[in-house]
């Protein structure tokens, strides 16, 4: 419920905000059906493939379809995004990058709301924490009712002070591409300082240092940073 609340006020804030740039909101809304499938597909898929060994290898295939149950990774749903947004965009014939940063400050408004239904199912937890304002799951959830970091709120809120600052950023944006290069670049540095109070994670890389999605964030920022340099000389050049 959670996540699609997220769907749906990302989509709104999106329809409102393409009018400042000549995107209408029927084509924002038009983009949703694309979005959602896209994103729901990519996040179980690399849920599926991250858990594959722990959750699935065993069981009735037919459990890889439970979404329902949660099992949801951003960046797959990133990354099914992307490509749903490349789709739509070719088929309608829309500017990309300038579609790109109409959604990227919602993204981070959906976000929110997601974070705060892993929360709820208990997925995405922290370390264990001694802290006053740790979270205590019951007995017979992976944490053993011990406190932990409440790195679902730690997410949640870094994102929604994100999704304010992209908006104002928006109408202050120079040119077509730029909110959504800072959007990656904002967004991978969040999720890797999060990453660090994660607990839910089987195996870390490089000595046991990074986590799976700091290792992505690292790609992300890089990817961001590149397509800011790129459209920015882009926009220099006279027409």
């Amino acid at each position: 419920m959670l996540v699609m609340l997220g769907f749906v006020a990302g989509l709104w804030t999106a329809s409102r905000r393409g009018l400042l740039c000549r995107v209408s909101p029927q084509q924002v809304w038009g983009a949703g059906t694309w979005l959602i499938i896209g994103t729901i597909i990519g996040a179980r898929t690399l849920y599926v493939l991250s858990y594959w060994r722990e959750e699935f290898a065993g069981r009735p295939w037919l459990d890889v379809f439970k979404v329902y149950e949660g099992g949801l990774v951003f960046y797959g749903g990133f990354i099914g995004c992307v490509v749903a947004t490349l789709i739509f965009t070719r088929v309608q014939k829309i500017p990309l990058w300038r579609f790109a940063d109409v959604l990227a400050p919602s993204s981070s408004l959906g976000y929110f709301f997601g974070r705060l239904g892993c929360l709820m199912n208990g997925c995405c937890y922290g370390q264990i924490c001694d802290r006053p304002w740790a979270v205590h799951y019951p007995s017979d959830h992976r944490t053993q009712g011990a406190g932990v970091h409440p790195t679902q709120i730690y997410d949640a809120l870094l994102n929604l002070g994100f999704y304010f600052a992209l908006e104002w950023f928006f109408r202050r944006k120079k040119f077509d591409g730029q909110v959504f290069a800072v959007w990656l670049m904002g967004y991978a540095t969040l999720r890797s300082l999060v990453e660090s109070f994660r607990g839910d994670y089987p195996v870390r890389y490089l000595g046991g240092i990074f986590t799976p999605a700091q290792l992505l964030s690292l790609a992300v920022f890089a990817a961001g940073a590149a397509l800011y340099l790129v459209q920015r000389r882009a926009a220099s050049k006279p027409a």
